[in-house]
């Protein structure tokens, strides 16, 4: 298994020779840089710690300024865990970027969900709505909160209450890799991923098999000859 984290950039669509629309998002993967690397003898397991971005050495503080310094690297903006057994042939300070996945591939991709800010427990859960009559003083409460039982004297844990909306891990899993665009640091992905733009992404391979699995599709070629 590989992997790789990136930025979300937005979507867009493009065709295949056959005529056939696809519509995908756009990753950027700027280089990722290997920071460190955890051992089974060390750590228990075995991962890369990998950088991505820059960002001025003030902004940092002292630990964290200590393990870009120690791997011979300038200071990343973003520090993730990769984990992958073909990602272990990686040394510190060695790059790992986009074209670490080719056109065919299968991939997860999780991100972090746009927030839709304070919401009720009608858009969050699906509540039902209360009585609509003038009289009713309950159109969009949470409604009762007790329970049965000798529990009933406080609010349980889990207990679906008004709150924060989403922002939440999401994975998306079995998207295909449309395109690598190793010149730009791209991937487009077919389909959606969670997120907003630039938001960071990890992209990874498949966890799970499929029984039909894509093949490398050719697109058309919209880029303008100087000769034109």
């Amino acid at each position: 298994m590989k992997s790789v984290i990136g930025y979300k950039i937005g979507m867009t669509q493009v065709f295949t020779e056959e005529g056939l629309c696809v519509p995908v998002t756009v990753v950027e993967v700027e280089p990722n840089v290997v920071l460190q690397k955890r051992s089974i003898e060390k750590d228990g397991y075995e991962a890369l710690v990998v950088g991505m971005g820059s960002i001025r050495e003030n902004l940092l503080t002292k630990p964290e300024l200590g393990q870009f310094k120690k791997a011979g690297v300038e200071a990343k903006r973003v520090v993730k865990e990769l984990k992958g057994d073909e990602l272990m042939g990686y040394e510190v300070g060695n790059t790992i970027t986009a074209d670490i996945f080719k056109a065919g591939d299968l991939v997860d991709v999780t991100g972090t969900t746009k927030g839709k800010g304070f919401a009720g427990v009608i858009k969050t859960y699906g509540h039902a709505i209360g009585p609509k009559g003038h009289g009713s003083g309950s159109h969009r409460v949470i409604g009762t909160m007790a329970t049965n039982g000798r529990t009933n004297n406080r609010v349980h844990p889990g207990k679906k209450m008004p709150g924060h909306h989403t922002v939440l891990s999401k994975t998306i899993l079995n998207l295909e890799v449309i395109s690598v665009d190793a010149e730009n640091n791209a991937l487009l992905i077919k389909g959606a991923i969670p997120g907003p733009k630039k938001g960071l992404v990890t992209v990874r391979s498949a966890i799970k098999d499929v029984h039909i699995k894509p093949t490398a599709k050719t697109l058309v070629d919209y880029t303008v000859s100087d000769a034109e």
